[in-house]
Parts: structure tokens; C-alpha cells; sequence
């Protein structure tokens, strides 16, 4: 069991929230959730990645042991990428941020646009 301040200490805790704190992390890692893709697919399913950023965010979900990548000795050369058992573990919080998303996103943006109103009115 730990306690809230042991949550804040522990690094392993933190990693875990770095690993959602980046944006296309948890949405590529959703995109692999019905089984392997070819990068040029997780763009167009995706939306708003550029070839740069997919990358990145793959070789960084790779370096952590989320994803795996398997390239095909064709002609053209084939690359897909695939969730581990441990990336599979981290789709349960990416949905239930999702749906908190869902639920609460309209008072988020309620709030930021009552904020943005008070710095406009600001001297």
C-alpha cells in the first residue's frame, strides 16, 4: 500500500505519468490497440502526425517496452509495430482518461475560456 506522499516520491510513479503527460503516446498506443500497424497506417488513423513525431513517439514507446517492431525483409522493406503485454496494460487508463475526457472536457474548456477572459481584462 502506499500513501500520497509515497505516490509523489516514487519515480516509478512519475514515469508512468510521463508516459501519458505525452500526447501522442497514449493515442498511438490506442491506434495498436486491434493489433499491428504499418507506420504510413497509424498516420492516416491518426490524423495530425507528421512522419518526425510518429517516429519518435515509436522508437520512445519502443525504448520503454510498450511496443515491439518488426520489420519484413520484402521489397519494398516492411516495418510494423505492435503493442506488448505491458503497452496492452496501459489501454484501460488511456480509455478511462478518455472517458473523463468525454465527460469533463466541455467544463475544461469553460474554465480556460473564463481564464483567457480574466487575462484580457487584466491592466
Amino acid at each position: 500500500m502506499t500513501t500520497e506522499h509515497d505516490l509523489l516520491a516514487d519515480c516509478r510513479a512519475r514515469l508512468a505519468f510521463d508516459l501519458l503527460a505525452n500526447t501522442w503516446n497514449a493515442v498511438v498506443l490506442w491506434s495498436l490497440r486491434h493489433g499491428p500497424r504499418r507506420p504510413r497506417e497509424l498516420r492516416e488513423l491518426i490524423g495530425g502526425i507528421s512522419p518526425k513525431i510518429l517516429t519518435e513517439t515509436l522508437r520512445r514507446l519502443e525504448y520503454n517496452g510498450l511496443v515491439t517492431r518488426e520489420s519484413y525483409a520484402e521489397s519494398p522493406p516492411r516495418v510494423e509495430y505492435e503493442l506488448t503485454a505491458l503497452g496492452r496494460t496501459l489501454l484501460a487508463p488511456i480509455e478511462a482518461f478518455g472517458a473523463w475526457a468525454y465527460e469533463h472536457g466541455d467544463a475544461v474548456m469553460a474554465a480556460q475560456e473564463r481564464a483567457d477572459g480574466d487575462h484580457d481584462r487584466s491592466p
